[in-house]
């Protein structure tokens, strides 16, 4: 078989007060994969995530990323992450050529090669032609995408979206998911939190659902809505075979 993008080993993490987020959380991410990491607010997903790209220290367990353990060679595993997270931090007087650039440089990337990748990139996602304003000039949902195209610039092999496509239209979310699904199709392993069960369960070949800090469910999407299928809320509504799943292990947990 080949070796996963991401093996998690009984991940610990318990916040100063003593709220504890993870509590020996184990999942395996296969390469070149469109993995799901579902759960409701406060679950564990940001620390998680968090713990993996290296900005949250873990009290227990292990993470490696493409046989690296984090712990052992940290730069080495960050240089094969990109991650966008859920907030747009993006400085709002930089203009988007110059912050995919400056991130190529985080990385040691030369100008030579981060600039004409930055454009590439850019032409792909659409915002080739605000590549000299100021990202403070971008909608909402071109924040979205710079903050993807940052996530990309040094070419990472493991992409975590937290939450990408928030607060972003119907339209354009489907032209960012064929955007990822052609990452995906050319190797990239996509490690995807979303609200969106629809997508997740249209995109994604693997899911786990995590709850109060604990993996309730792991496995194919397929293999998951099979094995945990059956059950309709009280008020009669039913929503998409994922979310029905989704709602039956996170209220009874």
């Amino acid at each position: 078989m080949p070796e996963p993008a991401l093996v998690i080993t009984k991940l610990e993490k318990t916040y100063a007060g003593g709220m504890r987020a993870l509590n020996g959380v184990s999942l395996t991410v296969p390469k070149g994969d469109f993995f799901a990491l579902l759960g409701p607010n406060g679950a564990g997903k940001t620390t998680l995530i968090g713990v993996v790209a290296g900005l949250v220290n873990k009290t227990g367990g292990t993470v490696s990323v493409f046989g690296t353990d984090i712990d052992r060679a940290a730069g080495e595993a960050r240089a094969s992450i990109g991650l966008v997270p859920q907030e747009v931090n993006v400085n709002p007087f930089e203009k988007p050529l110059d912050i995919l650039v400056n991130q190529a440089g985080y990385y040691g990337i030369p100008r030579a090669v981060s600039v004409p990748r930055a454009e590439q990139i850019l032409k792909d996602l659409g915002l080739y032609d605000k590549r000299d304003q100021p990202s403070n000039k971008l909608s909402g949902g071109m924040k979205r995408r710079l903050m993807i195209a940052r996530g990309i610039i040094h070419e990472p092999r493991l992409l975590i979206l937290d939450e990408p496509t928030a607060g972003v239209d119907v339209e354009l979310r489907r032209s960012m998911w064929d955007y990822l699904q052609g990452l995906t199709a050319k190797g990239v392993t996509i490690l995807l939190t979303t609200h969106y069960l629809e997508e997740a369960e249209q995109l994604c070949k693997h899911v786990a659902i995590i709850n109060k800090g604990e993996i309730v469910a792991n496995g194919t999407m397929e293999d998951v809505l099979a094995k945990h299928e059956g059950t309709a809320r009280n008020d009669g509504y039913r929503g998409g075979r994922l979310e029905e799943v989704f709602l039956k292990l996170t209220q009874q947990s």
